[in-house]
């Protein structure tokens, strides 16, 4: 895109991407119910959360518009700066999701977000993690499962795209920096799932 230096474009991409990211629509959409996601189950302000406290339906549209505000600056600034840039926006509005200052810090775990995002930049990538995530979600019967393997599987197939120059370096940080930002949200998940399996 004109004239600006590339480092402005990748700085706007980070902070409008981190801004966007830290609007949480489980947190609207509870308030508008009276409801306070902390007291709620995992007290995590999520989807899977939401659907706890509101019913499937209501999970379904935070998980939708958790995609979206995941796609949307990824596509967007890669479309119009550049790949890097998109994929710049879309980690900055992942780690604005996870670590949201309108709610102090806090922020969900990620995962609808992170798939936005690749959706926005790298949509190919989309197809293993989407399997992965079904196929772990099939063996574990938890959502929180299926999202740490659909990031193990991200990780891997950010290393393989590069090993055999199906994508770029670039490509492959992308990959793996958004799987290590799902996995270090889905560390209880992971303990205890190991717990389970020495049981």
């Amino acid at each position: 895109m004109a004239e600006l230096p590339e480092a402005v474009w990748w700085a706007a991409a980070a902070v409008l991407g981190y801004l966007i990211g830290a609007i949480n629509p489980a947190a609207i959409v509870s308030r508008a119910f009276g409801i306070d996601l902390q007291r709620v189950g995992s007290g995590n302000p999520g989807a899977t959360n939401v659907g706890r406290a509101l019913g499937p339906r209501w999970a379904v549209l935070v998980g939708f518009l958790d995609i979206v505000k995941g796609f949307v600056p990824a596509f967007v600034f890669g479309v119009l700066v550049g790949q890097t840039a998109g994929e710049i926006a879309g980690l900055a509005t992942v780690v604005g999701h996870i670590t949201s200052p309108y709610l102090k810090g806090r922020g969900g775990k990620g995962v609808a977000t992170t798939l936005g995002a690749i959706l926005g930049v790298q949509p190919l990538l989309a197809i293993p993690v989407l399997i992965g995530f079904a196929i772990g979600v099939a063996f574990s019967r938890r959502v929180g499962i299926g999202a740490v393997v659909g990031a193990i599987v991200l990780v891997l197939s950010g290393i393989l795209g590069w090993v055999i120059g199906w994508t770029d370096e670039a490509d492959m940080w992308f990959a793996i920096v958004l799987g290590l930002l799902v996995l270090s949200r889905h560390v209880g998940n992971i303990r205890r799932a190991i717990d389970g399996l020495r049981q």
